[in-house]
């Protein structure tokens, strides 16, 4: 009599080790969905550079000796300033910013996600005018 295989092949094990990479790789992306993360992420950016905007406009202003509430000249842009800050408006903050094509400027200091969550992903600048500015996101649930 013949002694029957006792285990598998390496080339059996080999052949399920790939399969169950396969699977592996196609399942892992529907159970990992990184999109709320990358548009936080995308969100805080936006703030930063709204931060740097302001910021360089204030050093323009103080640079050049101006009033505070003068218009400063930045990439070409007249800048209107208040408070020695860029106003939260379409004269202001909006020309201050050279890019927010992934955003909707809403010409009011507000800027909001473009796609599916238009409307609850928002980023918001404001200035008092008394010397100061916030720049938050202020997201609502969704986003």
């Amino acid at each position: 009599m013949k002694k029957q295989q006792a285990g598998f092949t390496l080339i059996e094990l080999v052949l399920v080790i790939v399969i169950l990479g396969i699977l592996a790789a196609t399942a892992l992306p529907r159970f990992s969905d990184l999109s709320s993360q990358a548009r936080l992420a995308s969100m805080n950016g936006l703030v930063g550079g709204i931060r740097s905007a302001a910021a360089i406009a204030k050093a323009t202003q103080l640079a050049q000796n101006l009033a505070s509430s003068t218009q400063v000249t930045i990439e070409g842009q007249l800048v209107q300033m208040s408070g020695g800050y860029p106003q939260a408006n379409n004269t202001g903050i909006s020309r201050a910013l050279s890019d927010v094509s992934s955003y909707t400027d809403n010409l009011n200091g507000t800027y909001d996600a473009v796609g599916p969550t238009a409307g609850t992903c928002r980023v918001t600048y404001t200035n008092a005018g008394t010397g100061s500015f916030t720049a938050a996101i202020t997201a609502s649930s969704g986003c």
